[in-house]
């Protein structure tokens, strides 16, 4: 392979950043942004003027509302190496566009409030993480309020995940007392003079365990005394640093510190960073593995955002590049139309600011403009190379509701809203044989979904509609040939749908409806949607 083409790919590092609500995921993103010098201050893209607001949270309704709704993606440079931020709702009722973007991930940072240890949405990423057997870090955040015992968030961790932990610093006590990190590496503690808010890069105070008497100046003789003993008992106790362990998810490495105040950030990016791996090889459906330094390009869809500019009102397909390099103009193979194709507009992303580009490596995260040809999980290649990738999730929707359109002089504008934002993976729409899309059933993973679709109809396709929740809580595919549900013995409260495909589905309320419809329709096949995870290695 071409050498310079290889030290590109070498020095990519992909990874996502996962955690329950609240727990400061986004406030570390932006803060290693802010130390990789893509952003000047907290808040704010470098060089933007206006108002202050998370720079991951694009979404007009991610600012009012102060969440994260759906995935960004931020690339920056940092000490050489060219880093890919994959920034993802921690709201479990956008839980679906968090696990596919982690299959677009070499590796994921896992953000842990200090107060309340794992919860539940946490738990749920971990194991994604866990099929796919990529390095888990772990970053323990908001020491500077008051923390639970720091031992019995490590033995949580470990108990819960069945993986070791390795603290790679330690704090130096919590809440109003906290005064930094000892890095066990170097074994020096890290101590602040300042606090500003964490607008700013904050510059660290170091000092040796060995200067005792500088040491007591900086975070008093009791601090010293109660690190020195926790420092014994970690390094006699705890588990032996291993990088192939943390490598292969077995081993994560603990990192504590305050996002908010910037505590402990540029020592966990620099540590993180030289930990990590470079693009991982990945699994080709056709056999064997595709490596990453692999010359012919290949990419994979993972994400599909429309009217990420509200000028435009464009589509925006999301690839990640498994293999190879890309370069702007040339055609490659589509495998699922079986068209040769250019990647238009090929850009760079930061949240929702874009820049085009000439070229990508493996590792890098691309957007393309889209006018509706792909769709999550699409394949890209060089011609003549056989390639399917594998392990893009699909779920069963929880939560149904009939979605009608109430103003008939805006058909077509609540068709294209409705189809766009289905394409985009967040919702799935459902029609009732032989009817049009001025009344169809949309299925969500949480409820939260319907307040976005909502939105996002009113504010982008300048359309309302009429809601009616339904009682339904599953969904199963009709897997027998010529089905006809007015035929069918069903449960009265059992709908038969189709999908933008055109496949027959059913809708129920409960288990007693699934099973009344197997028991009374003799070759009846239902099948579950199917979560199309696999373990990588």
């Amino acid at each position: 392979m071409n050498q310079s083409i290889a030290r590109e790919i070498t020095r990519r590092r992909t990874f996502a950043i996962i955690s329950h609500p609240d727990a400061g995921k986004t406030t570390l993103t932006e803060k290693l942004l802010l130390y990789g010098r893509a952003i000047q201050s907290a808040g704010s893209v470098k060089g933007k003027q206006g108002d202050k607001h998370a720079v991951s949270d694009w979404m007009e309704l991610e600012k009012q509302r102060g969440i994260s709704i759906t995935s960004s993606v931020m690339q920056f440079e940092y000490e050489g190496y060219c880093i890919n931020i994959l920034d993802t709702p921690g709201h479990q009722d956008f839980s679906e566009d968090t696990y596919r973007t982690l299959m677009a991930a070499d590796s994921a940072v896992m953000v842990i409030d200090a107060a309340k240890g794992i919860e539940p949405q946490t738990r749920k990423l971990f194991k994604v993480c866990a099929m796919r057997g990529i390095p888990i870090f772990t970053f323990i955040n908001k020491l500077d309020r008051e923390a639970r015992d720091i031992f019995d968030l490590l033995d949580e961790i470990e108990k819960e995940f069945g993986i070791g932990t390795f603290p790679m610093n330690w704090p130096i006590s919590c809440g109003v007392s906290f005064r930094g990190i000892f890095d066990r590496e170097t074994r020096e503690v890290l101590t602040y003079e300042t606090r500003h808010g964490g607008r700013n890069r904050l510059e660290s105070i170091r000092c040796p365990l060995s200067e005792t008497e500088r040491l007591d100046g900086l975070i008093t003789p009791a601090l010293r005394e109660t690190l020195e003993y926790e420092t014994e008992l970690l390094d006699g106790a705890g588990y032996v640093f291993d990088r192939d362990q943390i490598l292969k998810g077995r081993l994560s490495p603990v990192y504590f510190g305050s996002a908010l105040n910037n505590f402990g950030v540029e020592q966990f990016l620099e540590s993180f960073l030289s930990l990590t791996t470079p693009p991982l090889p990945r699994k080709n459906a056709f056999g064997g593995t595709v490596e990453p330094t692999d010359e012919r390009f290949s990419a994979f869809v993972f994400k599909i955002q429309a009217n990420m500019n509200k000028v435009h009102r464009d589509r925006i397909s999301f690839f990640r590049i498994a293999s190879g390099r890309f370069e702007r103009g040339k055609e490659y193979f589509h495998l699922q139309s079986g068209k040769r194709l250019r990647l238009a507009q090929p850009q760079q992303m930061m949240a929702e600011e874009r820049d085009v580009i000439d070229e990508a490596f493996a590792g890098d995260i691309i957007g393309v403009f889209d006018p509706g040809v792909f769709s999550i999980g699409d394949t890209v290649s060089e011609p003549g190379m056989e390639v399917r990738f594998t392990g893009i999730p699909t779920f069963a929707p929880e939560h149904f509701a009939v979605i009608e359109q109430i103003d008939s002089m805006k058909r077509k504008q609540f068709a294209k809203g409705m189809t766009e934002i289905a394409e985009e993976g967040a919702i799935q729409i459902f029609f009732y044989p032989d009817s049009g899309m001025e009344r169809v059933i949309v299925g969500v993973i949480g409820m939260l979904q319907f307040d976005v679709l909502k939105f996002r109809m009113e504010s982008e396709y300048g359309v309302s509609f009429l809601r009616q929740d339904l009682p339904h809580e599953l969904i199963r595919r009709v897997d027998t040939p010529d089905f006809n549900g007015n035929e069918a013995d069903l449960a009265r409260d059992t709908r038969w749908v189709k999908d933008v495909k055109g496949r027959d589905l059913l809708i129920f309320n409960g288990m007693w409806s699934v099973n009344w419809a197997l028991e009374n329709n003799p070759g009846l096949v239902l099948r579950e949607f199917s979560e199309d995870i696999e373990r990588d290695d």
